[in-house]
């Protein structure tokens, strides 16, 4: 592309927050592009749609998006507002994940809170208190296990 519009891989990396090796790799698996050279150097112009694109990319991948569901969500935008229930519904299951992640999160989180517990409890030598995470510590492996 030879239009004055057009940006480097560089620009649009800095725009955009991904690195380089993930916008070639987003046109190597077909998220983007194919993405125009410059007739003399070879080197990438991403043009506005591109740009747009990627844009909407980083958005999906801050939250953690995969991308196979980056792919249907690109898909389905293109269709519009035909495709409405297919994007809701997409991004409502990555938000189930999410929220599995959370709380897997959170378990592990209270299992390390109550795992310093015990050895203050040691450090101290108060084997009352320690007898008493150990057993929070049981139940906080329960819910460690349930989360995995």
């Amino acid at each position: 592309m030879t239009v004055s519009t057009a940006q480097t891989i560089q620009e649009v990396s800095r725009h955009s927050g991904l690195s380089e090796p993930t916008l070639r790799y987003y046109e190597e698996v077909g998220l983007v592009g194919p993405i125009d050279r410059d007739e003399r150097s070879g080197h990438r112009r991403y043009g506005t749609d591109d740009v747009e694109t990627l844009e909407v990319l980083s958005c999906l991948r801050a939250v953690g998006m995969g991308i196979d569901d980056m792919r249907t969500y690109l898909a389905n935008r293109r269709v519009g507002q035909a495709r409405a229930g297919e994007q809701r519904d997409l991004l409502l299951r990555h938000a189930e994940r999410v929220e599995a992640e959370i709380a897997a999160q959170r378990a592990r989180l209270g299992y390390l809170r109550e795992k310093a517990e015990l050895w203050d409890a040691r450090d101290r030598g108060d084997a009352v208190a320690e007898a008493e995470v150990t057993e929070r510590l049981v139940a906080t492996m329960k819910r460690l296990e349930a989360v995995r």
